[in-house]
């Protein structure tokens, strides 16, 4: 049996002809950028993060370099985040000519340690970029009253979180911005790059909005040196007819995750927990194994697609070297690193496809434990 670790076609095959239909609709007006599936789209997606505005750009980077932009943080400043998470969250402080400040994480969930944000604290800091990773909310209320004593932004990287919620509010709703990526594989996906920014305050919507537009709120008159990262009509097409099945979507991957956990609690050396206070929404199902490259050798030996969601923490990349941080700085996020592994996670997944990869990954531990 052959299972990858996200099935395009399986999601793609079954909305189809909605999906034809509305490009084909876009393809007749030929308005290709800033027209009404943008419209619609964004008026949807803030209704749905229980937010006044959203603001829709090229992709999930583009949103995080924007949403920076937009509350004036650039060349001198600071921004407190993780180095567990994709190279886009510390590449759009770096695009902005800000400085990212790590904090590590914590072990069980993985998301950014609020304790540690007074020791990260400078009198350059200006922001607080938590990360809500592989589907589960960080802990917002600390987060949020550090940042308002200290006079900080608070912009939310929600790119694989999509209908998450902490206490029962969406995730990108708490800070000032809340950025998502809308990448294809995502719970929400375009197909290709895209992406989205919520807020509940006018004046940076506006200036998000001003920003992705080459700095124009009119045509040919540029108030500041903006981006080329508007959201296309077609793509915005393609998430319309997506967004109604996302709390479906979501759903399925629940079910998926509780079947997991239930078979590998005990057999791997960590499966996902949910904090009481947020939900998950799984857009990687991420165990810890101590022997990770041989389970996953024997995973793609029984045709089972896995992934390192990620294999070197951000603050160790070459292309962060400038900033100083050496290995041991973040002991969690470092140990983590070497032990973590996606398994297959997507709505379509089926009981059969699920038990065969528990059952392969029962499998290499018995082997292990018999050698």
């Amino acid at each position: 049996m052959k299972i990858p670790l996200v099935d395009l076609q399986a999601h793609y095959s079954v909305l189809k002809p909605e999906i034809m239909a509305a490009l084909e609709e876009v393809l007749d007006g030929m308005q290709l950028f800033l027209g009404p599936q943008v419209k619609a789209f964004e008026h949807n997606f803030a209704a749905y993060c229980q937010c006044q505005y959203a603001v829709g750009v090229s992709s999930g980077t583009d949103a995080l370099a924007i949403a920076l932009r937009a509350c004036d943080i650039g060349p001198g400043d600071e921004v407190i985040t993780v180095a567990n998470t994709f190279i886009a969250t510390v590449e759009a402080i770096a695009l902005v000519g800000a400085k990212p400040v790590f904090v590590d994480v914590e072990p069980e969930t993985y998301l950014l340690d609020w304790r540690q944000l007074e020791q990260a604290c400078s009198p350059h800091t200006r922001a607080v970029l938590p990360v809500h990773l592989y589907g589960h909310a960080a802990e917002m209320q600390p987060i949020m009253d550090f940042a308002r004593a200290h006079g900080l932004r608070v912009i939310e990287d929600a790119s694989q979180a999509h209908g998450a919620t902490y206490q029962g509010r969406r995730v990108g709703s708490f800070g000032d911005i809340g950025c998502f990526s809308l990448y294809y594989s995502k719970n929400l996906g375009a197909f290709g790059e895209a992406g989205v920014c919520t807020t509940n305050d006018e004046a940076l919507a506006e200036k998000m909005r001003m920003i992705r537009d080459h700095g124009a709120r009119i045509r040919y008159r540029h108030e500041v040196m903006g981006v080329n990262a508007r959201l296309d009509e077609m793509q915005a097409a393609v998430l319309n007819v997506k967004m109604p099945h996302l709390d479906q979507w979501n759903m399925a991957r629940q079910t998926h995750a509780q079947a997991y956990t239930e078979q590998l609690k005990d057999v791997v050396e960590a499966v996902p927990i949910v904090r009481p206070w947020g939900t998950h929404v799984y857009c990687y199902y991420v165990i810890q194994a101590t022997e990770r490259d041989a389970l996953r050798a024997t995973l793609q030996q029984e045709g089972i697609g896995t992934n390192i969601h990620y294999p070197t923490p951000i603050h160790l990349q070459p292309a962060c070297a400038s900033y100083g941080y050496t290995a041991g700085l973040l002991p969690v996020t470092e140990f983590v690193s070497q032990r973590i592994v996606s398994l297959p996670m997507y709505p379509e997944l089926t009981e059969e496809q699920i038990y065969y990869v528990i059952s392969a990954v029962k499998k290499h531990s018995l082997c292990k434990r018999m050698q």
